[in-house]
């Protein structure tokens, strides 16, 4: 566990620290749902959060601005929100979330990959049931914050349990309760660092240290790739 626990650390601090790939996937999450809902972040909560996101990453003021715009543009790109699902090496299962205007090709890159390491894509909905599919919000434990209180308090808008890691709380529930459980946060008047909708394995799955090193090259090479948004596994 403490393998896989250190890798997704790692993943995750290395995927904010490449700054040039982390604006344009996070642009791209703005433009998406600015598309969906409307530009107005006070009228669409999913854009709200979508920003909330990005300046969680530091992303400036002008690239958040130029997002929202592309969504209403004459010429705007047509993203579309498509997912992919995999097996890679020693049987790693792997759902990768998309955001592409271009099926196609993205079907393609995403395809070799797995082919490349020896995995293959499966159908559609062949690994749908080996996640569960949560609603995270993640914010920062302060000094007179009374958890026990919070937790009775955050039930009420769907919360079933939080997880802690420092001073860094991440809050879990089911992803029909996404916005109630912001909803939840913004009445409380507690600011949040993140929130999104994740894919957690619900058997999860121990590798070795040399399953590891080919996993993580194959997670590697799917996340460099501007079209996917998230990737999920079901590593212990």
């Amino acid at each position: 566990m403490g393998r896989a626990f250190e890798y997704r650390r790692a993943a995750k601090e290395k995927r904010w620290a490449k700054m040039s790939k982390i604006f344009p996937k996070l642009g791209r999450a703005i433009t998406v749902a600015a598309k969906e809902g409307g530009p107005d972040p006070d009228m669409n909560s999913a854009l709200r959060l979508a920003i909330q996101n990005a300046k969680a990453a530091n992303m400036p003021k002008d690239n958040i601005d130029a997002a929202i715009k592309r969504a209403s543009g004459k010429d705007a790109e047509s993203y579309e929100e498509v997912n992919y699902e995999g097996k890679g090496p020693h049987g790693v299962l792997v759902f990768v979330e998309c955001a592409t205007d271009n099926t196609t090709r993205t079907v393609a890159n995403v395809k070799s990959y797995f082919n490349k390491s020896g995995g293959s894509l499966v159908p559609n909905g062949s690994l749908e049931f080996l996640f569960d599919r949560k609603a995270v919000v993640e914010f920062e434990k302060t000094g007179d914050m009374d958890m026990e209180e919070l937790e009775l308090e955050l039930i009420d808008y769907g919360l079933e349990r939080f997880e802690l890691d420092g001073s860094t709380v991440y809050a879990y529930a089911d992803y029909t309760n996404f916005g109630n459980l912001n909803e939840g946060f913004e009445k409380l008047g507690i600011e949040i660092a993140a929130a999104n909708l994740q894919r957690i394995p619900n058997a999860p799955t121990d590798f070795t240290d040399e399953q590891m090193e080919d996993i993580e090259k194959l997670i590697d090479k799917i996340e460099e790739d501007d079209d996917v948004q998230a990737v999920y596994t079901n590593l212990a």
